[in-house]
């Protein structure tokens, strides 16, 4: 059974006098360990679905099933206690908190989780650390480290509940050319060796490629879902 079932998937924004379509009827599947780039231009709905996925908004229309729960029937607080067992976030921008260490950064998604002792958070965040390359910085706060460290620490705080999907929005976005590499290596090999699903949304054909699956949306729709790396470069060439 796949981990995520989208079936007749549609996201309506009500703004008066005006509806945006944001999301027109997607169905898809996605499995346990997939690596999956979801691609498109401005405005097609790749962030409304990554949101979708996230468990971030809600649909209007149709079924969201993850690991067999229903969400779309969920309230916030519920699809909340999902976001926290099932999911990780890395965002283009970090958003680590400034004056706190690389460790508590790490460590903060753990307040929140029942029954898990200062001791074990502290032990769980060095681990992951160490795994992201960091554990030499432990206590260097974000202003104290580059572009690339930060995502690292962003991506370790991502996996401190140890999730079973990993998403990215615009993961490199802030980056240059060598650390993306260095970064999407990372995503690479957590997917590979921690069989973790990994999900992002990229606007970067070079980031995009290094996945094995590529979902390309257009108005909303999917316009392809294909492991043919050469068929997207073709859509997004035509516009």
């Amino acid at each position: 059974m796949p981990l995520i079932e989208l079936d007749d998937v549609r996201r309506v924004y009500d703004l008066g006098e005006v509806q945006v379509h944001a999301l027109r009827s997607v169905t898809l599947d996605i499995e346990l360990g997939e690596y999956v780039a979801l691609v498109g231009p401005s405005g097609s709905g790749k962030s409304t679905l990554m949101n979708t996925l996230g468990c971030l908004d809600r649909p209007t229309h149709g079924s969201y099933l993850l690991d067999s729960q229903e969400i779309v029937t969920m309230n916030r607080d519920e699809r909340a206690r999902i976001r926290n067992k099932q999911l990780g976030f890395v965002f283009q921008n970090f958003n680590l908190l400034n004056r706190t260490s690389a460790l508590e950064n790490v460590e903060l998604p753990l307040m929140y989780a029942s029954g898990i002792s200062a001791r074990e958070r502290n032990e769980r965040a060095r681990e992951l650390l160490e795994r992201v390359g960091l554990y030499d910085r432990l206590d260097h706060h974000p202003a104290q480290l580059s572009g690339g460290q930060q995502q690292r620490v962003a991506i370790a705080r991502a996996l401190v509940n140890r999730p079973s999907i990993l998403m990215g929005d615009e993961p490199t976005g802030n980056l240059d050319s060598k650390t993306s590499t260095e970064v999407i290596e990372l995503f690479q090999k957590l997917n590979q060796d921690e069989k973790i699903t990994v999900i992002l949304v990229t606007h970067d054909q070079n980031v995009a490629r290094n996945a094995r699956r590529t979902i390309v949306l257009h108005d909303g729709e999917v316009a392809a879902d294909t492991t043919d790396f050469e068929q997207v470069v073709e859509i997004l060439n035509q516009g």
